[in-house]
């Protein structure tokens, strides 16, 4: 298929029906903003130039569209309101002489894909037409503008809803509108001289005083030019965003397209109805996703992975074989065949080596673990490097920073290190080291020392006694001397 000109998004409302300090088209569904899927499905028609339009809080819609797509122009819309004024600005800032194709479309319109805007521009150009326009036949077309045909079915009009009212309230040739529902998507193709040439002649002569860029197509009409409709029934694509509403709507449909996806590519997601995948992240093969599962951002994952239930992960790193339960986990790499769970928490730069285990109620932040070690149970590993197929023992803590800096811990490979170790930061643990249970250290351990710091016990015999009599605690000793009397 042939690629268009240049696209236009127009992305300049303020969306005041989002009830938000947010623009409407910042507002995000499946790991990206409304804008971000109207560019990207722009970006994808490989178009020779792409314009956003803005106005509303411009340089902040401005910055977000600089950070998802670089390359796109940014025009602004000046106080004159409307699409036909808004798509004039965008073509203020391409050049001149354009010609060819030239796509219309909206940056609030979520669903929509690259191949119906490539479908869009081979039918526009194959058919010669001056304007084409994508439609859709809706059971309930309120708030849509109204495709009005001729009798031989040619595009002859399109009629805003507003206008639409007016004119079933005034009578005549065009009180029917309002009963129309084929319905105008927002979305065009335009000869790029045709457009240029018609948006200097469209004024502001109607019930919302704005300049439309529908009126194109009577201009085109008029001067006898072919206006054409390219009907698509995958009405998803044309849905707009007005309302919280709509987008949880929106984001509902586009996440089951997701699951549908990686389902064909051989993903089992056994409850669809719990699982979310962001549009960004990638799937192996032979993964079984269990429910209650968040897949986020721009997380990459294996084959032959487990992943849940009742995870999220958000832009992580995660190998072949790997096992995550009950997780949250970002910014990471969890390597081959490693293990990650029950009650993890993967904070960014965690790094576990291939084979190792992060266990339950474990928490990780800046901490490289190598090849083969584990750590089991009740842990904080902050700034350390652990090597290769070391043991660090339950309910340890790397004490990491000391109220104004962070320091690093770095243990060998092969340690075997005790039960509630605390590790002082700066310290070294030399390779083939250990550590006794309730070791505080606070020095570097050489090479196959054993860490201790514990007084030798001492017992206060008849303690519960003499400072809790009466106590169930002071009872049961007493039972247990006379029961050992006896014996």
């Amino acid at each position: 298929m042939s690629s268009p000109a240049a696209v236009i998004v127009l992305a300049a409302g303020e969306g005041t029906r989002m009830k938000s300090k947010t623009p409407k088209v910042l507002h995000r569904i499946a790991g990206r903003s409304l804008v971000g899927h109207a560019l990207a499905a722009a970006r994808g028609a490989e178009p020779a130039h792409l314009c956003v339009v803005v106005r509303h809080q411009r340089d902040l819609v401005a910055g977000h569209i600089a950070e998802v797509d670089p390359d796109a122009t940014i025009a602004d819309q000046d106080e004159v309101k409307g699409t036909g004024r808004a798509c004039e600005c965008g073509m203020d800032v391409l050049p001149a002489d354009l010609s060819g194709t030239v796509i219309v479309t909206m940056g609030d319109v979520p669903l929509l894909t690259s191949d119906t805007l490539l479908g869009l521009t081979q039918e526009h150009e194959s058919s010669g037409s001056a304007v084409t326009v994508i439609t859709a036949e809706l059971p309930d077309p309120t708030g849509y503008g109204r495709v009005l045909r001729d009798s031989d079915g040619a595009v002859k009009q399109i009629m805003e809803h507003k206008d639409a009212l007016a004119a079933q309230q005034a009578g005549g040739e065009n009180a029917d509108a309002i009963n129309v529902h084929e319905i105008n998507s927002g979305i065009y193709a335009f000869d790029a001289r045709v457009l240029r040439a018609a948006l200097a002649e469209v004024d502001t002569n109607n019930a919302q005083g704005e300049k439309y860029l529908t009126d194109v197509i009577g201009i085109a009409r008029r001067d006898g030019r072919r206006v054409s409709a390219h009907l698509i029934t995958d009405l998803w694509q044309t849905e707009g965003v007005n309302n919280r509403s709509q987008l949880s709507r929106l984001g509902g449909e586009l996440n089951q397209r997701v699951l549908q996806k990686w389902m064909l590519e051989g993903v089992t997601i056994v409850d669809p109805a719990t699982t979310w995948i962001d549009v960004n992240a990638t799937l192996g093969a032979d993964t079984t996703i269990l429910p209650g599962t968040q897949i986020l951002g721009a997380t990459t994952i294996g084959s032959e992975v487990t992943i849940g239930p009742d995870t999220t992960l958000k832009d992580m790193e995660i190998h072949d074989g790997a096992s995550v339960i009950r997780t949250h986990a970002e910014l990471s790499i969890i390597r081959e065949n490693a293990s990650v769970g029950p009650f993890s928490y993967l904070r960014p730069g965690s790094d576990l080596g291939a084979g190792g285990k992060i266990g339950g109620f474990v928490e990780t932040k800046n901490a490289t673990i190598g090849t083969g070690s584990k750590v089991p149970h009740l842990t904080y590993v902050g700034d350390a490097t652990i090597g290769e197929h070391s043991n660090i023992g339950a309910s340890s803590v790397f004490v990491n920073y000391d109220g104004v800096n962070k320091h690093h811990t770095t243990i060998g490979d092969h340690c075997r290190m005790g039960s509630d170790s605390m590790y002082v930061a700066p310290v070294t643990v030399g390779d083939g080291a250990g550590s006794g249970a309730g070791t505080v250290i606070r020095k570097n351990v050489p090479a196959g020392a054993l860490a201790i710091n514990v007084a030798p016990q001492r017992n206060i015999e008849g303690w519960a006694a003499s400072k809790r009599p009466g106590t169930p605690q002071a009872e049961a000793a007493a039972a247990a001397h006379a029961d050992s009397e006896q014996k």
